[in-house]
């Protein structure tokens, strides 16, 4: 049985219309992105781990999210 991508952290992207999901360090999850997205979105998250970990914990607890800034 496949795990639950609520059970773990992850978080979720698009790219021009494309949706996908994927863990803290950027691997795909599910969806699609054409594979120079990837690589960018691989490279914010790996940037940005720390962020994404502490929203996840922030969702786990009902609490707002804070904004992390996009990929510039």
């Amino acid at each position: 049985m496949k795990e639950s991508t609520s059970s773990f952290g992850h978080f979720h992207a698009e790219y021009q219309g494309q949706q996908a999901t994927f863990t803290f360090d950027g691997n795909l999850l599910a969806g699609e992105v054409p594979p120079s997205a990837h690589r960018l979105i691989r490279e914010w998250a790996m940037g940005h781990t720390g962020d994404l970990e502490a929203n996840w914990e922030r969702a786990r607890r009902a609490e707002p999210l804070e904004r992390i800034p996009p990929l510039e």
